[in-house]
């Protein structure tokens, strides 16, 4: 019986219970890889352990709550305990706010997604740069969910847009601070992927003009793909940014 080679490589999702993660989740098991399913609620990560069928064994499931700190070092340490190391990070957790103008925000919807979007993808980049800087072989993939509006927002998301812009720097620091270390650090900005966060788009959604339009959607196995493109490349080589979009949505000529 042949081995695979991924087996003996670990990766770590976020917000692995649902949508993106859970597509990513269920792509990685399938192609070989031990997988860490992570988010905040254990149901959730449960469900997407299950539906991985035959490669359920392939997965662990805990519960952490990225905005918070401690939960974050909890995480990490159950890792490094677990399995020793960390050779995939796919920061994929994040909230969105109401819809709302600037002036109409709440300060208190501001400061979750930002406590998520941005925070939390940097507290867990940090843990998992730690890990991989001194785990043998040295060296990792971190991948980030930027979005497409990490590149140009959507009318009254200011949060949401400004966590996915700062997303965009982090994934320059951490790509140029990794070298060294053998660390590589990638985006992906999705568009429109078929999720919950997008049930909304069946009924309309608010444009530029002011129009609310029904946009076009993609089934999610397309993101799912393309981030386990990226995974297996080798780490002399690196998906520095990659868009996928359903084809027809108002991204080029937005605004």
């Amino acid at each position: 019986m042949s081995i695979n080679p991924r087996s003996n490589s670990i990766a770590l999702v976020t917000g692995a219970g649902s949508g993106v993660g859970r597509a990513t989740g269920l792509a990685l098991l399938n192609a070989g890889y031990q997988v860490i399913l992570s988010g905040r609620h254990k149901n959730s990560l449960e469900e997407t352990r299950n539906m991985s069928g035959a490669d359920s064994d392939l997965a662990s499931v805990i519960e952490a709550d990225i905005s918070k700190k401690e939960s974050v070092d909890n995480l990490f340490d159950e890792i490094e305990k677990k399995y020793g190391r960390l050779d995939v990070l796919f920061n994929n957790a994040g909230i969105s706010a109401p819809n709302a103008s600037i002036e109409n925000l709440a300060f208190a919807e501001w400061e979750k997604v930002v406590d998520t979007n941005l925070s939390g993808t940097f507290l867990c980049t940090q843990a998992a740069f730690k890990l991989m800087k001194i785990q043998k072989p040295q060296g990792g993939r971190i991948i980030n969910n930027g979005s497409i509006s990490a590149d140009r927002p959507r009318p009254n998301s200011a949060p949401y847009t400004s966590t996915k812009h700062a997303i965009t720097g982090l994934t320059k620091s951490t790509s140029l601070d990794g070298r060294k270390y053998n660390i590589a650090c990638g985006q992906i900005d999705i568009g429109n992927a078929a999720t919950e966060m997008t049930e909304r788009m069946q009924s309309g959604i608010v444009q530029a003009d002011g129009t609310t339009k029904i946009e076009p959607t993609m089934h999610v196995s397309a993101v799912s793909e393309a981030v386990l493109y990226m995974v297996n490349l080798p780490l002399e080589a690196n998906v520095q940014f990659m868009t996928v979009m359903a084809t027809s949505m108002p991204y080029i000529g937005r605004g």
